[in-house]
């Protein structure tokens, strides 16, 4: 499968913006049990940001519960993350991955395949 990202861009702080991933190579997503985002900030580790499975059942990182909101249109073969309210500190480059099949995973290593990364500016 390849993942393709978009959606990143420069925003003030406490602005919106929504990423779009769109899975291709694959007939439907829903193959993927679970599709996830991460984030990484420079000089700082990859870190999960969201996580949802095919059922719709979602887990966020607490740094962005009640911020961020992580769905699925299987229809399209996309996956969004919406983003609200969003920090300085929140300044990454975002990357999608579908996992690899380990059930709940929450490790990179969990993943099997990683789009190419959208780069996150907020502004203070």
């Amino acid at each position: 499968v390849q993942l393709q990202a978009s959606g990143g861009g420069l925003v003030q702080a406490g602005g919106s913006l929504r990423l779009s991933c769109a899975a291709s190579g694959i007939t439907s997503i829903l193959r993927i049990r679970d599709m996830g985002w991460y984030r990484q900030a420079p000089g700082k580790q990859r870190e999960l940001v969201a996580i949802i499975d095919s059922d719709g059942s979602t887990t966020y990182a607490d740094f962005v519960k009640g911020r961020f909101t992580i769905s699925r249109d299987n229809a399209k073969n996309t996956v969004f993350l919406q983003m609200y309210g969003l920090k300085p500190e929140d300044t990454a480059v975002y990357y999608c991955a579908a996992g690899s099949g380990v059930p709940s995973p929450t490790a990179p290593s969990d993943f099997g395949s990683w789009g190419q990364g959208t780069l996150v500016t907020v502004s203070s």
